[in-house]
């Protein structure tokens, strides 16, 4: 399967959401696969696609879920008929249960995959669940860029997230019966939501693969092969996105910003950031304000 892997960056597009034209982009979609959780929400004509062992037809206004890790495809329903479709990818691991006694969206879409739960939504379904607005929503946060995109994109999502989730209860899923979300059982899978709220902090990777059960050696292994880099350049470069939030959205000085996202210092700071970036935070700031 490693041929049909499909890398996504969870770093520089933690969520990516956009328009597919068919009768514009390189047309069909071939047997892929990758660890993010994939929505598509068709907007014009039909499309078949599968999903693992599975076969699908989605017509104009359906939605269709690509679990993680599921080799899938998209082609033409009927010759000469392309689809049009909004895409929204993103990983699921980031978006954690809002308390600690309840499952998380990643383990019901287990349990919901488990337990055979429907993945294609007809377009009534759909546009009960808001379908509509959500996707039109995250494409035009992608396109703008504006001040708290991302928190809006994770709104959207969460937003759409749990109205699947209830229709799989309404389809007879027992949501007590998934496993409850537990700070004490971290995997290679929810670590990395584990890191991004210690940014600020000392982390050491050692500690980190404490957290996974896992040696060291054990735990680095994994995490490069779960996304692509050490669990060290991870840490720094999520710094350095933090970073560039400070930067463009506020008039804070550079000392701060090195603090407030976990630089031993301002030298070590400026010294990543242009490793990364090209320029220095003040040159990134000017460049991009101006």
């Amino acid at each position: 399967m490693n041929n049909l892997f499909e890398k996504t960056s969870s770093l520089n597009t933690p969520i990516e959401c956009f328009v597919f034209d068919a009768e514009k982009e390189d047309f069909p979609i071939r047997q892929h696969w990758h660890y993010f959780t994939e929505f598509i929400y068709m907007l014009r004509g039909s499309a078949l696609m599968t999903a693992d062992d599975d076969e699908y037809t989605a017509g104009a206004g359906d939605l269709v879920i690509f679990p993680p890790s599921c080799v899938h495809s998209i082609s033409a329903k009927e010759p000469g008929e392309l689809p049009e479709y909004a895409v929204l990818k993103f990983d699921i691991g980031k978006f954690p249960s809002v308390s600690s006694y309840s499952p998380s969206p990643a383990s019901i879409f287990r349990c919901a995959a488990e337990n055979a739960m429907p993945v294609l939504f007809d377009a009534r379904t759909a546009e009960e669940m808001g379908c509509g607005s959500i996707f039109h929503d995250c494409v035009n946060e992608m396109r703008e860029f504006r001040y708290g995109y991302d928190v809006m994109l994770r709104s959207q999502i969460y937003r759409l997230l749990y109205r699947i989730i209830r229709h799989w209860e309404d389809e007879g899923l027992n949501i007590s019966e998934c496993p409850a979300a537990s700070d004490n059982d971290r995997s290679i899978e929810n670590i990395t939501e584990y890191i991004d709220r210690r940014l600020g902090e000392a982390l050491r990777v050692s500690d980190i693969a404490a957290e996974c059960h896992l040696s060291y050696s054990a735990f680095a292994a994994k995490f490069r092969e779960r996304y692509g880099m050490s669990c060290k350049e991870y840490i720094e470069r999520m710094r350095i996105y933090k970073a560039e939030e400070y930067l463009l959205f506020t008039d804070r000085d550079i000392d701060y910003i090195g603090q407030e996202t976990g630089f031993s210092d301002c030298s070590h700071f400026i010294k990543s950031f242009r490793k990364f970036r090209g320029v220095t935070p003040k040159r990134f700031r000017d460049t991009r304000r101006s």
